[in-house]
């Protein structure tokens, strides 16, 4: 009955019928939060979808548009080993790295620069820290920017370094944008694994300007409850009560072959991260859009 409701609805001549689902209409429906991604777990770009795997890419590059990304990384303490298929809890966790979120129910510093887990060599076999550092974005692939809104979470080692023959890690690669008068919603970024990393690692780069025929819907997409839900440590209650933070990247664990072998910033050594691009020519093709109107 229902079905033949909305069909005839559907075939009303109600032209505006056809134009999809708003963003209140996803919130209210509980469809507000993103539940597409990209994940980089085995060094393979892969695709999920409700949780599970749709598709995988065997190129070790993509290509890719940023609609909107976290102001801060974010940080994560599990205080209970892997295991497989099991959703885990984490003791701790900050949305800004600067200070535990308010729900925590056991914080274990009073500032995550403090804090004994974010120290150097603190995670396990005395490597990366045990407090997980990811930060979170929202991209839209360039041959569809109108297209699904996929979350896509990088770990330390894609995050923080410096340039490789004009390749970037993320932090460094917004800065040098940044540094060119650049917004980084405007280029069409080229992400590619480092093949040198033992761990899945990604690099940055530019390679095109977003078509001026494409800004309008990358910055719609920017202002989507999709976008903004993508960035965001999301905590939910589970049955009983507990606390539980969602996985960064399903598949990801803060014990898996994602963690770092790479320096994260230390904060308790001087709470600044060791990012900062070096001096140098800027990539010609940056050079040329900052010419652009």
């Amino acid at each position: 009955m229902s079905n033949d409701l909305i069909q005839s609805i559907k075939n009303s001549g109600l032209a505006t019928i056809q134009s999809g689902v708003d963003d209140d209409t996803r919130a209210v429906a509980g469809t507000g939060t993103n539940n597409k991604r990209i994940s980089i777990k085995g060094g393979v770009f892969r695709k999920f979808a409700g949780g599970k795997e749709v598709g995988a890419i065997e190129d070790r590059h993509m290509n890719v548009i940023f609609v909107k990304m976290a102001h801060n990384a974010a940080r994560t303490y599990y205080d209970k080993g892997y295991q497989e298929g099991v959703k885990l809890s984490p003791l701790c966790w900050s949305s800004d790295s600067k200070t535990p979120d308010d729900g925590v129910k056991a914080p274990q510093s009073d500032t995550c620069d403090k804090c004994q887990f974010s120290a150097k060599n603190s995670g396990m076999n005395g490597t990366g820290t045990a407090c997980r550092l990811q930060w979170r974005t929202a991209v839209v692939l360039p041959n569809d920017p109108s297209g699904d809104i996929l979350q896509l979470v990088l770990p330390a080692t894609s995050v923080f370094g410096k340039e490789d023959n004009g390749k970037f890690p993320f932090r460094a690669y917004v800065q040098m944008l940044a540094s060119n008068n650049i917004s980084a919603g405007r280029v069409v970024t080229r992400m590619q694994f480092d093949t040198k990393s033992p761990v899945p690692k990604l690099l940055f780069s530019p390679v095109d300007a977003v078509s001026s025929t494409d800004i309008e819907a990358v910055i719609e997409q920017s202002k989507s409850v999709a976008a903004e839900n993508a960035i965001k440590l999301t905590v939910f209650q589970q049955d009983g009560g507990e606390e539980v933070a969602q996985p960064a990247v399903p598949g990801f664990s803060p014990h898996s072959d994602e963690r770092s072998e790479v320096s994260e910033p230390t904060l308790r050594a001087s709470g600044k991260a060791e990012e900062t691009t070096e001096g140098g020519d800027m990539p010609d093709a940056v050079r040329r859009w900052s010419k652009k109107k």
